[in-house]
């Protein structure tokens, strides 16, 4: 098993049957001794940042991605940019968590900050002490490293296949595998 920290992916198990994480990618950005924090990045949302601030964002269609169940009024983003986006948190080489708010809508009003250098999220991922450990124990997810290209991949909905098979051996084959075995 991968050591539990910023920067870690977690890809669902392909029999996980929770609909907030059926074949997705989670990735990690903070594991402590309370817990852990991050967004699904594979996973876009019905609306973008032009419905949840249109004065902000004006004609900009913004994608917004379902970082996860808890809390999903709040907004968050991660981005490949710090020259750009100033006093974001750096999770693995050259991957940022948050940073200015105010520079990154002001850059995207601009065109200066593109879709292919943010993942904006409503909502996040959380796990209290011990959770994600144990639902890890139980197999309900396969942890590996972050890498940028991964998380930045296009369409998006290739990640999780994507992320299983460059792991090679036992995980190349779970793509394939049918959702629910029984219906088979």
């Amino acid at each position: 098993m991968e050591k539990l920290q910023p920067g870690t992916l977690l890809l669902s198990d392909p029999f996980l049957q929770d609909p907030n994480f059926t074949r997705s990618v989670v990735l990690l950005c903070e594991h402590n001794s309370e817990g852990a924090v991050g967004f699904v990045i594979s996973k876009t949302s019905t609306f973008n940042m032009v419905d949840l601030l249109p004065e902000e964002f004006e004609n900009r269609p913004f994608p917004v991605y379902e970082g996860g169940p808890v809390q999903p009024e709040t907004i968050h983003f991660i981005h490949r940019i710090p020259q750009l986006i100033p006093d974001g948190v750096e999770i693995i080489p050259g991957l940022f968590w948050g940073g200015n708010f105010e520079v990154l809508t002001q850059g995207i009003h601009d065109k200066i900050i593109l879709t292919e250098d943010v993942r904006i999220f409503s909502g996040y991922s959380g796990w209290s002490e011990g959770q994600l450990e144990e639902e890890i124990k139980e197999k309900s997810w396969i942890s590996r490293p972050a890498t940028i290209d991964l998380i930045f991949k296009e369409p998006i909905e290739q990640m999780w296949p994507l992320a299983l098979r460059e792991l090679g051996g036992e995980y190349a084959m779970m793509p394939l595998y049918p959702i629910h075995p029984q219906l088979n």
